[in-house]
């Protein structure tokens, strides 16, 4: 290969890694992995305008990361394929592994709880053939209604201490939320330990859990 096609290839490359770059858009991306949305509907969630919302998914798109098709009036976005999930966890494991700031923020979210390794996915669902455990999605309401894992029951960090008078102690607990970025299921995690429950997180979220052709619900 010339020098040229190799600087050419890597330069598509950095055309991925750079659109991967900004908090916004990796925030955008968190959002499409629980379905399709509208600009105006990705603003509300994440706090942009929808001006900037239009030109992050803009950069997504020319970077083969994200698709779009018109509803009437409306442009709805959708992640492109899977594979941006396992480059989105990837960036989280090399942070977490590599940024003595990032387990800094993950322990305050803990609360400084200990045993708080996730559970793999394999293992909730050998424990859900079992009916040996309790499943909380910590996600909104209309994120659960889109697609949850079955049986997963749907709370609020704001509600979750209203639901603890309905587990038991010796209840095996499991937390989700939206994927590797989502700090959820980290904080309730710790609420539920605090009070003395057994729970744990999900090692990835419903994307992750869909993504590997597990069965999901729809409410």
């Amino acid at each position: 290969m010339s020098i040229d096609l190799k600087a050419a290839l890597l330069e598509e490359y950095a055309l991925v890694a750079r659109a991967m770059s900004a908090p916004a858009r990796l925030m955008l991306l968190e959002q499409l992995a629980q379905g399709p949305r509208g600009v105006e509907g990705l603003a509300d969630k994440t706090g942009l305008t929808i001006a900037n919302t239009s030109q992050h998914l803009q950069t997504l798109r020319r970077a083969g990361l994200v698709t779009s098709c018109r509803n009437g009036k409306s442009v709805i976005y959708s992640m492109r394929d899977d594979k941006t999930l396992v480059f989105m966890e990837l960036l989280r494991v090399l942070a977490e592994r590599n940024l003595a700031q990032v387990e800094k923020i993950l322990r305050q979210l803990s609360e400084g709880a200990n045993g708080l390794e996730a559970l793999s996915r394999d293992d909730l669902a050998a424990r859900i053939t079992q009916g040996a455990v309790t499943i909380l999605d910590i996600r909104p309401a209309d994120e659960f209604a889109m697609g949850h894992i079955p049986g997963a029951v749907n709370i609020s960090l704001q509600d979750l201490e209203l639901l603890l008078p309905d587990l038991s102690p010796e209840a095996d607990i499991v937390a989700y939320c939206r994927g590797p970025y989502c700090i959820y299921a980290h904080q309730a995690v710790a609420t539920l330990r605090k009070h003395g429950l057994n729970a744990r997180r999900l090692d990835g979220g419903l994307p992750e859990w869909r993504a590997d052709g597990r069965k999901v619900a729809t409410a």
